[in-house]
Formats: C-alpha cells, structure tokens, sequence
C-alpha cells in the first residue's frame, strides 16, 4: 500500500472535469509538472482540503481523509506566494504553523528554533519579511511549514521568482530534509533543474488528458523521461531550457 494513495478524485474547473489517479511511497518525492492550467495545483489543493472533490478518494497512510478539514489533514502546504506576514517577525511568521494565537509556550519556541535550524535561518529570529531576501523569505515559510511535523509535504512553485543560484540552495535544503526527516514530498514546479535535482519520479499533467487518463500523459524517472521521451509535449519541458542541466 502507497504512502499516498489518489484515486478517481474528480474535480470540475468551468467546462473541465479533472480526473486524478496517484501514488506516492513514504519518503518519496514526486514532481509535477505541466503547462498552466494542466491542474497541478488544482491537485494540491485538492490533497491539502482547500478544494473539495466531486468524487474520489484521498488516502494517507491507508486513512481516508477526503472529507477531512485542512487542518485535520497529515499534510502542510507551502504556497508559492509564501504567506508571511509583513508586520510579523520570522519567529512569530514561523510560530503560526504552531498556535495560530501565537500564544507560544518554551516547547512551541524550541520548536521554532528547531524549524529555523532546519533551514540554515538561525539568529534570524527577529527580523521581519522585509528585511529577508526572496530566497530567505521561502526558507521561513518552508520553517512555518515543517513545525507542523506533517508527514507529507505539497509544495507549490517553491523556486518562483528565485535566481538559479538561489533556487539550487533550496532544491539542496529540501534534499536535506528528505535525509534528516524521511517526509514525503510531491512538488509542483516549472524549473527543470528543480525536478532533475530533488523528484524520483515526474508526472507530467496535460488538460487535453482528462479524464480517462487521470491528466497524466508521461510518468517515471525524469532523467529517464528527458532522455528517451517521443511525446513532443514532454520533449519540450525538458529542452526548453539551456542544455548543461545534469
């Protein structure tokens, strides 16, 4: 039995009925990849409650939770618009994934110092969102998600707006943290060297694929899949960008 088991977890979006069919394996990490509008993070919200399904089911651990409240959920999410508050220090940004109320007791702020130690942002305790570079300000929101101590983690664009430089730290960090603390991830990027540095496996989504396929039109090992691939579709993800990604 899979970690994380989908299965005919239906969605409608105007005229489009989504259809999603996934597994996912403990400590795994799986990337999802697409062209906009092809539904990856129509699927993350789905698996983190913010959408509701018309059909399907979630399961995580062997545990139904399709029905289940977001904060219910094994799961946290990290949005690529980072949701940090601006008048808030990272402390208090990160102490949210702990106590909404920030009423924060020693254990809560070990916790968060714990969290800000994952990300390489210890002594960054009292700065605010402004003070931090973009890449920073992902590492908080990433420390906000990881003291919720969820087994599974969705990430959404986390490299967005992220020089390269920059974004190969983080692809790094999330490395680490699949090391350090056996989660399991499922990734929805657009960056290539994202999905070739950090995903086992790639699952490529297509709007045109829906419903009978489940929206996937190519799955594997994404080295693999740029290698050997045929599909136009899948060939131009892979070689859109400057070749030398290895």
């Amino acid at each position: 039995m899979a970690f994380l088991e989908i299965e005919g977890l239906a969605f409608t979006y105007e005229d489009l009925l989504m259809r999603f069919d996934l597994s996912v394996e403990a400590g795994e990490c799986v990337g999802i990849v697409g062209p906009s509008g092809a539904g990856k993070s129509t699927l993350l919200s789905l698996i983190g409650g913010f959408e509701q399904p018309i059909g399907g089911a979630i399961r995580v651990g062997g545990v139904d939770i399709t029905s289940l409240p977001p904060a219910e959920r094994p799961v946290t999410s990290l949005f690529q618009d980072f949701n940090l508050f601006p008048h808030l220090s990272v402390a208090h940004n990160v102490g949210l994934g702990r106590n909404p109320g920030l009423k924060l007791d020693v254990a809560d702020q070990e916790q968060v110092a714990w969290s800000l130690r994952q990300v390489g942002l210890e002594g960054f305790e009292a700065r605010l969102p402004g003070q931090l570079s973009g890449g920073e300000r992902q590492r908080v929101a990433l420390a906000r998600s990881l003291i919720r101590h969820r087994p599974l983690l969705l990430l959404d664009e986390p490299s967005a707006g992220l020089d390269p430089i920059t974004s190969a730290g983080l692809d790094r960090l999330i490395l680490d943290l699949r090391q350090d603390l056996g989660a399991t991830f499922v990734v929805v990027t657009h960056e290539l060297a994202s999905i070739l540095a950090i995903a086992d496996r790639c699952i490529m989504l297509d709007r045109n694929a829906y419903p009978d396929a489940g929206g996937a039109i190519a799955e594997g090992d994404p080295r693999v899949l740029r290698d050997t691939s045929r599909d136009q579709r899948v060939h131009g993800f892979f070689h859109r960008q400057p070749r030398g990604v290895t």
